[in-house]
């Protein structure tokens, strides 16, 4: 199996390689401590290379998101699959009106998120081919003292974005 965990959490990277093993690899633009340094608008690999990708909150980021979303799409197999979450914060995507769409003026941190998606962002993973489902927090976890305690319970949190890219048709 073929594993792409971009932008990597610490405890999901050691959970991962530890399930996966040589398959799994690590991808970053910035960061130094992983497999390979890349841009995910521009992905090193050859098309339908990858089994699986795990990518959160990452295309917030991006100043080309559709780019992005496209590279994943390319790179999976047919009937490969993805997660590629994104905090939803807003009714409608909104891009930031920033020149070179750089930052959000409502997002006060630096060097991050210059879109604030909505439930819209669906369409966008939709446009790209993917066939999508969505697991809302309630979805995750039913007892709303454990979405609570497991910091799901927000209207901008718990939401996963499960994508699979359709598998070949049959010859």
């Amino acid at each position: 199996m073929q594993f792409l965990h971009v932008a990597p959490e610490p405890r999901l990277s050691e959970f991962f390689f530890n399930a996966i093993g040589e398959g799994y690899i690590t991808a970053d633009l910035m960061r130094k401590d992983v497999m390979v340094r890349m841009d995910v608008q521009d992905m090193l690999y050859p098309n339908e290379t990858m089994d699986a990708i795990y990518c959160n909150h990452v295309f917030q980021d991006v100043p080309d998101d559709h780019k992005a979303i496209a590279e994943c799409f390319r790179v999976l197999r047919p009937g490969g699959w993805a997660v590629v979450n994104v905090p939803l914060f807003a009714e409608e995507t909104q891009e930031a009106n920033t020149p070179g769409n750089v930052r959000a003026a409502w997002d006060k941190r630096p060097d991050e998120h210059v879109r604030n998606y909505g439930p819209d962002y669906r369409d966008r993973l939709e446009a790209a081919g993917f066939l999508v489902e969505v697991f809302t927090p309630e979805d995750l976890e039913p007892d709303l003292s454990k979405r609570k305690r497991f910091g799901v319970d927000g209207p901008r949190t718990g939401f996963v974005h499960f994508v699979r890219k359709p598998a070949a048709p049959s010859a």
